[in-house]
């Protein structure tokens, strides 16, 4: 894409409105509008980056067993009454009436509607386990929304559910899904934290948040250092090996690791040695629960047992905030000068910046090299603008692309460009050739 033709307003100053590093960065770097209170637009660059982590979000769902599928964002009164939580779960949800006087409500959650959906379908225990997953938009009427997408009211979540015969089944099911967060993380560039948790309005009595260390966190965090050094990404566990998965639960599950809700200074300094202590603040990016026949019992939601009879399904669920997670990932990820994006989820790989684009020599250069780049598959954003070769830079360093190809008549003259790490700051001199060759490899 060339810069001249895209639509990125990025800002010089910082807005006023925006309290935290992740939205100031990205109306900045012209990610997002707002559109009204903790409503977003989300433009061209920062729509990429969405659609990025999505994708790695779906892929590990997928690897994992999930069945991708769409609920509504709207949902019928009738059902939350059922489970009796229509009235229960308070202000934050948005209720509607259609024309015809029914009363219907802008899902913050679907545990009702895919349990009606699931119980209207299954009979036997032969139809289970099963693992269903959609990605969608949600509202919930914050009181305060602040903080940008971090706290929004409008927001993408990918929530999951599954569907067992027992409590041993939906265990398996939960250390599955754990395994999965870990996985997708690490994926994310992230080193995510699995920490007990309350079950809130959702309900149940087995719950972890996955918290990623960032300065600017909501959250106090105290946890054992091995954190940091596991290499989630690397995990390898074949989801049918319940052995195999529950052993990487329990590695992670018996390292000390608290939010200041769940924290306990005796246990804490009891537990894990001084020169492994973290005391950090972090970010929560997912949460998963087991909630067992909560939702099954009131919706009727059984299955003929092996044994005779009829038996509720057990089931929980698993949602992980993808709009925030882009919040969270600038939060972890930058400097003085802008984003610095993983390059799994950048908007494009690499910023070709030309110097002088009154320089025919530099012109052509910059031209093949936009194509051959385009066509070894890379994703390259050309600044092809005539403006300041000081304000191209900045742009680059705001918008965090993990590399730049800078390429000027002073370079060519030596037959050298450059390339600069956003991650590093360390610059190459070296030639066209080797410079695609590097960012095609």
């Amino acid at each position: 894409m060339r810069l001249s033709r895209y639509f990125l307003p990025t800002m010089k100053d910082t807005p006023a409105e925006a309290q935290i590093v992740s939205h100031r960065l990205m109306l900045r770097a012209g990610m997002v509008r707002q559109a009204s209170a903790g409503i977003y637009s989300w433009l061209p660059m920062g729509f990429r980056v969405l659609q990025k982590i999505e994708q790695i979000v779906r892929e590990e769902q997928d690897r994992m067993g999930g069945q991708e599928m769409l609920m509504p964002t709207i949902q019928s009164a009738d059902l939350w009454r059922q489970s009796g939580r229509y009235d229960a779960y308070g202000p934050e949800m948005l209720r509607i009436t259609d024309r015809h006087e029914r009363e219907m409500l802008y899902g913050p959650t679907n545990e009702e509607l895919i349990t009606n959906i699931f119980q209207a379908e299954a009979r036997s225990y032969r139809d289970l386990p099963k693992q269903l997953y959609h990605i969608q938009w949600k509202f919930r009427d914050e009181v305060r929304p602040r903080f940008g997408v971090m706290r929004g009211r409008e927001f993408l979540m990918k929530d999951a559910y599954s569907f067992d015969l027992n409590y041993d089944g939906a265990k398996e099911s939960y250390n599955k899904y754990f395994v999965c967060y870990l996985r997708t993380f690490a994926r994310l560039g992230l080193k995510a934290i699995p920490m007990e948790a309350d079950t809130g309005p959702i309900g149940g009595n087995l719950s972890h948040e996955f918290i990623i260390l960032a300065d600017t966190g909501e959250s106090a965090v105290w946890c054992h250092k091995d954190f940091e050094d596991a290499d989630a990404a690397n995990l390898t566990v074949n989801y049918d090996d319940s052995k195999a998965v529950q052993s990487v639960v329990d590695h992670f599950t018996s390292l000390y690791a608290r939010t200041d809700e769940k924290h306990d200074q005796a246990m804490f300094e009891s537990q894990v040695p001084a020169d492994k202590r973290i005391e950090r603040r972090g970010i929560e990016v997912g949460h998963i629960f087991y909630f067992g026949t909560k939702y099954s019992d009131p919706f009727g939601a059984v299955v003929a047992a092996p044994d005779g009879g009829e038996v509720p399904v057990h089931m929980g669920s698993y949602g992980i905030g993808v709009s925030r997670l882009v919040g969270a990932i600038i939060e972890a990820s930058h400097d003085d000068a802008g984003i610095i994006w993983p390059e799994c989820v950048a908007p494009y790989k690499v910023g070709l910046v030309n110097l002088r684009v009154n320089d025919d020599t530099c012109v052509v250069a910059c031209d093949q090299a936009y194509a051959k780049l385009q066509d070894a598959g890379v994703e390259v954003l050309y600044d092809d603008r005539d403006v300041r070769p000081g304000a191209k830079f900045a742009d680059m360093d705001l918008i965090g692309l993990p590399w730049q190809l800078v390429i000027g008549p002073r370079g060519l003259e030596k037959g050298v460009v450059e390339l600069k790490s956003r991650a590093t700051g360390e610059k190459q001199e070296m030639s066209l050739e080797s410079a695609l060759a590097k960012l095609s490899a």
